[in-house]
């Protein structure tokens, strides 16, 4: 595999997730990610349970198709170490807080003298401007800021319910690849590198687009819908038989299209239910008939009938469900690869193929310092400077049994 980030050299001082993140993705697109950590490693490896054989399960997720380095940054040996690694990168992602990069003479204005074609990412709970800018952040406090768990839930009044993925982690992550990928483009045509700045709260503002939309025109902030659209109805999940079918009759044509399905023309007499307005105004009304009618059939049978007549309609499936559905595995998206100690692990795969250079999963997470003396290698560092630093402890590696 090549992957059409193929030549890109990424280096990542980051930890726990939306960092991780984005380096998984830019690794699975092709790019060579080195991951420096420290003595301990990412928190991540203390992510247990589960492991599998010793190793972090979680750790494993994040870090696949990764190579990993250990440097001690507060030794001389090893900041220098890092410093002539960024030399000739083209990315350096980090999540420190505020301030921590330019005290070790790695921030950015430090670094663009050396390599001013260097891509220098950021990624924190708030961004780098703003009164919140010294702030930490975790996903949970994003996800409550940003206003995305008070429409999260099953009604108005309850105890407030964050999404059940950490989103703000993950999108933060997305949204710093995407912002990478476009300073890499413009760099590969002017020679010029940038910052590149993202956080979690704004990877979680943007979760509330359609709600948002809603504040702005109405002036009023929307409520919890459970599964329900704020937009249009029906399009949620409804009880069947023997458990739960989401149903996307998002419009009036599959609106139509479904009451047919269902032998329930009589709604779209009701003049509660003949427009779209309409249903948004009597949804619960609406919610209530519907369960009563698709409670007579499992799940399964009233996939027939949708799947026949061309109507978006879906299991609630279980993690579990979704790694074995035949679709996800077409998709490629749970590969496995072998690691060297905890074996055959599954992983998720990359969700985007390209057709000319495809990207994807080709390695296991690294153990703690695997590739130390590798990368210090490709640097030109001798086997004696290499076993100097390891006595010292500015740097340490793991290698496979």
């Amino acid at each position: 595999m090549s992957g059409p980030l193929t030549g890109c050299k990424v280096i990542e001082l980051a930890h726990i997730m939306a960092g991780p993140v984005c380096g998984l993705m830019l690794a699975d697109m092709g790019a060579d990610v080195i991951k420096v950590e420290k003595a301990t490693g990412d928190d991540t490896r203390r992510f247990v349970p589960p492991e599998i054989n010793g190793e972090s399960a979680a750790y494993m997720m994040m870090n696949r198709n990764k190579r990993g380095i250990v440097l001690d940054l507060k030794s001389e040996d090893g900041k220098n170490a890092l410093k002539d690694l960024l030399k000739d990168a083209d990315v350096v992602i980090e999540n420190y807080r505020k301030g921590v990069m330019e005290k070790l003479g790695l921030g950015y204005e430090e670094l663009r003298k050396e390599n001013p074609g260097l891509i220098y990412a950021e990624i924190s709970g708030f961004g780098r401007t703003g009164p919140y800018a010294e702030r930490g952040g975790f996903d949970l406090i994003a996800q409550g800021m940003s206003g995305l768990m008070s429409i999260t839930g099953e009604a108005p009044g309850r105890q407030p319910v964050k999404v059940g993925a950490p989103v703000s982690d993950v999108t933060a992550g997305l949204l710093a690849a995407m912002g990478i990928s476009a300073a890499y483009a413009h760099k590969l045509q002017t020679g010029e590198g940038q910052k590149v700045d993202t956080s979690l709260f704004e990877a979680a503002i943007i979760q509330t687009y359609w709600q948002s939309a809603i504040a702005f025109a109405t002036g009023t902030t929307p409520d919890p819908m459970g599964s329900a659209h704020p937009l249009n109805a029906p399009y949620q999940a409804f009880q069947t038989k023997d458990g739960w079918i989401n149903i996307g009759a998002a419009n009036q044509k599959n609106w139509e299209k479904f009451i047919q399905l269902i032998d329930a023309e009589h709604l779209q007499q009701d003049p509660k239910f003949s427009a779209n307005s309409d249903r948004m105004k009597n949804r619960l009304e609406l919610e209530q008939q519907l369960n009563t009618i698709l409670s007579q059939k499992n799940t399964a049978d009233w996939l027939e009938v949708f799947e026949g007549g061309g109507l978006p309609a879906g299991p609630v499936l279980s993690i579990t469900q979704m790694h074995q559905d035949p679709q996800t595995i077409a998709r490629e998206m749970v590969p496995t690869v072998t690691h060297p100690v905890a074996g055959k692990v599954q992983t998720i795969g990359l969700p985007v193929k390209f057709s000319e250079t495809p990207g994807g999963v080709k390695s296991p997470a690294p153990l703690l310092g695997q590739h130390t003396s590798e990368v210090l290698a490709e640097l030109g560092y001798s086997e004696s400077q290499i076993e100097a630093m390891l006595k010292a402890g500015s740097m340490s590696e793991r290698t496979p049994a």
